[in-house]
């Protein structure tokens, strides 16, 4: 094998100096051991394949085209390491696949790629985005309603990203909903912001998907395209909306080696009943108005030394509208590096829900995509190990 990856990479290089490019190869593979307190009624252990970061390879490349310009490219494949399976609904490129043309103006790029909110707050200001079993969706808000954990990426989606000026940035995308005859159905459409300053950090995300149903939740190749794609009971009653509307802001403060964030989010499901979707009871199909979830969270990370950081953090969501329910959840975790590549990680998350959930039934407890719990608590507990290359 190492003669082989040997071999790869003189190719590479040989192939890089001549075009004046490069190409990269890259990946993850993690996994571990899970604990849940409450999987429907029962004490549940299970492997977690990509816990803390989402198991994955790529290739990433540019060329220089010359006068600042370049083009560029990223695919990117989802697996588990514990059955060998496809992830994102079996896309062979489910998480990324992108092409595109960056210069002083900006970068340019078209293709299957994360949404705004994700790159702007999700992913450098969340814990459920960052240290708190990301890859897993563990420590993501109650269903991902705000996808700051990114379940779910855009298809068919052109991004403009401005060049960093004294420390903003910003992108806007649009993503064509391919329905003949129509330019609003099933198109989403984002705006995005930051802004990074010596101990400071700030951004804001703002996303409208047409029939979220369909064009967010179900744009991998095994999604249904007449029934429910929302898996969750936190948000699965609402596939019938017209739109879904996601707005998102946090700030960051780091003092030393020690991290303050605080984050707000807003998700309205609006015109609830206005998209057809089989399968859902009567009541469900038969909403009407919307559902708002307001969340906020306050998280903190510590880096006791340089190769381990302790992490914590505080979620609360509130459900309004059609249904109420309410649901709090405290993270808690710890990743040591033992080498540039490879860390040692762990923690336990806990979840507590009330009031009625988006299926009409009395909330329960449901940490990500685990299995829900009974009743209105869970608790799982997680150790595990992952691998960069």
């Amino acid at each position: 094998m190492k003669k082989y990856a040997g071999g790869i990479s003189l190719l590479l290089s040989i192939s890089a100096a001549h075009a004046q490019s490069s190409i990269a190869l890259y990946g993850v593979v993690d996994d571990a051991l899970t604990f849940n307190s409450n999987a429907n009624g029962q004490h549940q252990y299970f492997m977690t394949s990509g816990a803390k970061t989402a198991n994955r390879w790529g290739l990433t490349g540019t060329e220089d085209l010359g006068g600042g310009v370049k083009t560029l490219f990223a695919i990117e494949s989802g697996f588990s390491n514990n059955n060998g399976a496809a992830l994102q609904g079996g896309a062979l490129f489910g998480r990324q696949a992108y092409v595109g043309v960056a210069g002083n103006a900006g970068t340019l790029t078209f293709g299957r790629q994360y949404s705004s909110g994700y790159w702007y707050v999700g992913g450098p200001l969340t814990s459920g985005g960052g240290w708190a079993f990301s890859g897993s969706g563990y420590g993501a808000h109650p269903g991902d309603v705000d996808n700051l954990d990114s379940f779910n990426r855009v298809n068919n989606a052109v991004i403009y990203t401005t060049p960093r000026i004294n420390g903003f940035t910003g992108s806007a995308m649009y993503s064509f909903g391919g329905v003949p005859g129509s330019t609003a159905q099933h198109q989403i459409w984002a705006l995005g912001a930051g802004y990074v300053n010596g101990a400071i950090t700030l951004g804001l995300g703002y996303q409208v998907a047409n029939q979220p149903n369909y064009s967010f939740y179900g744009n991998n190749p095994s999604s249904s395209g007449t029934g429910s794609n929302m898996w969750s009971p936190v948000n699965a009653g609402y596939a019938s909306a017209g739109a879904q509307k996601i707005l998102s802001a946090g700030a960051a403060y780091t003092l030393g080696s020690a991290t303050i964030a605080a984050i707000y989010s807003n998700t309205r499901y609006t015109d609830l009943g206005a998209t057809a979707v089989a399968g859902l009871s009567a009541t469900e199909a038969g909403y009407r108005g919307d559902e708002t979830f307001n969340i906020g969270e306050l998280n903190f990370k510590y880096m006791v030394t340089p190769t381990l950081l302790l992490g914590a953090s505080y979620a609360y969501t509130h459900s309004s509208g059609v249904n109420n329910a309410r649901y709090q959840q405290v993270d808690l975790g710890f990743d040591y590096l033992i080498s540039k590549r490879t860390d040692f990680y762990g923690g336990t998350i806990y979840q507590h829900a009330a009031g009625t959930n988006s299926l009409g039934m009395s909330a329960v407890a449901e940490i990500g995509p685990a299995t829900p719990s009974s009743n209105n608590h869970q608790i799982l507990a997680i150790v595990g190990m992952g691998h960069r290359f």
